[in-house]
Parts: C-alpha cells; sequence; structure tokens
C-alpha cells in the first residue's frame, strides 16, 4: 500500500491495531498548551519468549538495564498514563522502527489514545506486517548489518503532546483486533565495541495497520527515555545484577517482630 507524503503541518498516519502509526512534523515555530508534567509514557520490555515476562530494569546510577536472552522474541511496551493523545517515536539501536531510518525525534512515530498501552514488536515492514525484534549477536542486530552499529543495545523514545485544538477529529478506520507492533547521547565507542546484544530482523509477523493525524505541540520532545540492555552475564560482570540477587539472606541477631507461639506437636 503506498501512502502519499504528508504535509508539513498536518500528516496523514497509519493505524497500527492498538496503536496509531504517524509521520508529523512539527511546524516551525509552532506552540501549543503546556504538556503534561512528569514523563506520560512508561516504557518496558516483555520478553515474549518467556510467558510475555515483564524484564527488570536495573539502575547504575544514571541509565536503566534490562537483561536480554539471545534468541528470545521481545516486545516494546509504552503505556500512555496521561488523559490526551501523544506521539511516541520508537529508536531500536539508533534505528525508527518503522522507517529504518537514523532515529531522530522528528521522524515518524506511534500515537496513544489516552490510558492506552500498546507493545511493538517489530520492525515495520509495510501496512500489514512487521519483522519481530530478536535479541541476536551484535554482529547480526539490523543496526549492524545496515552498516550501524555504534547505537547497538538502547531502545529508546521520545514523546510529543498533540497541539489544541485538534484541526481533525474524524473516527479512526480499521481497529483491527490483535498485537499492535528515551534518547540519551550515544553510548561512548568503547561501551559499542563491548556490546554483545544487538535487536535481530526476525521473522515475519502479522500488524495491520490504516491512517490517523496527529499535529505536535512542539518541535522539542516533553520526555525522552531510554533503556539500555544487555546479555545477563555482561551485566553481571558489570556489576550492575547482583551475582545472587535471590541469595538466602544472612542471620540476624535482632530480627523485627514479637515472639510466636511455636507450631503445635503433630
Amino acid at each position: 500500500m503506498q501512502c502519499s507524503p504528508p504535509s508539513a503541518l498536518q500528516a496523514a498516519a497509519l493505524v497500527l491495531a492498538t496503536a496509531l502509526l504517524v509521520h508529523a512534523p512539527a511546524r516551525a515555530g509552532q506552540r501549543g498548551i503546556a504538556p503534561p508534567t512528569g514523563q506520560p509514557v512508561r516504557l518496558s520490555i516483555v520478553d515474549e519468549d518467556a510467558g510475555d515476562r515483564l524484564l527488570q530494569a536495573w539502575p547504575d546510577g544514571h541509565r536503566r538495564w534490562i537483561a536480554g536472552t539471545p534468541g528470545h522474541r521481545y516486545a516494546v511496551r509504552m503505556t500512555n498514563t496521561s488523559d490526551r493523545r501523544v506521539l511516541v517515536v520508537l529508536s531500536v539501536d539508533g534505528v525508527n522502527a518503522i522507517s529504518g531510518e537514523t532515529a531522530h525525534p522528528s521522524q515518524t512515530g506511534y500515537v496513544l489514545g489516552p490510558w492506552q498501552t500498546v507493545s511493538i514488536d517489530g520492525w515495520r515492514k509495510s501496512m500489514s506486517d512487521v519483522a519481530r525484534f530478536v535479541f541476536t549477536d551484535h554482529a547480526d542486530a539490523y543496526a549492524s548489518r545496515t552498516g550501524r552499529p555504534a547505537n547497538v543495545g538502547v531502545i529508546g523514545i521520545a514523546v510529543f503532546d498533540e497541539a489544541r485544538p485538534r484541526l481533525e477529529a474524524r473516527p479512526l478506520i480499521d481497529r483491527a483486533v490483535g498485537k499492535a507492533s528515551r534518547a540519551e547521547a550515544a553510548p561512548a565507542a568503547e561501551e559499542a565495541e563491548a556490546q554483545t546484544l544487538g535487536t535481530g530482523h526476525g521473522e515475519r509477523a502479522w500488524s495491520p495497520a490504516s491512517r490517523t493525524h496527529f499535529t505536535r505541540a512542539s518541535s522539542t520532545p516533553m520526555q525522552v527515555t531510554e533503556l539500555r540492555y544487555e546479555a545477563q552475564h555482561r551485566l553481571v560482570a558489570m556489576g550492575i545484577i547482583p551475582r545472587h540477587p535471590h541469595a538466602t539472606p544472612e542471620p540476624r541477631a535482632f530480627p523485627t517482630g514479637f515472639v510466636a507461639d511455636p507450631p503445635r506437636w503433630r
């Protein structure tokens, strides 16, 4: 399906099952009402080959890390915690997950409705399907195979508020039942060289899309968030994940609480 290029003010967009896919460049000098305070979109990663397990984020001070399992397919889960639509530009390994371009906040993104949660599980290939996100070797990552290895190992979002009043409010179309498919400075060269895990261009999966419209309230995102990822053994070696996160606690002389009755003899 071929789409005509969007205008600079209001862009034709795509409705992706439960999410919206949109190309909406910001208007130069455009002003809108103040965006919601805080971080309206929650970003997390789901391991779909481990029973849709939500991967724990481990902080190392100024960054958050997740442990990926080589060969496992994953989805990027995004939750809009606000009462208004937002546009989310998704970057995986420094590559726009929709267009395949080297990622920039001004590019194509997803539109989330108020309180909406979506799971993006692949690189968009057409209006009907994606190539699954899969944890793989650094050299096999899509970004590496396309000559852009410097930012492998980071998943990020740039979030934009919508301008008010909305220019168009016609109903969305083609709401298919099914699954829908933050960025700081690039990692230092030595970190990029040490990275062992990347995101591959996996098997095709059905993920239908149609169109909507979105006008950004500002050319600057109101939220930029990122998650770093690496294999678990590397995160343990780096001291980010404890070697024994579920180890039995040491005995204590003064545990809290009062004296309980002993169990009855049988």
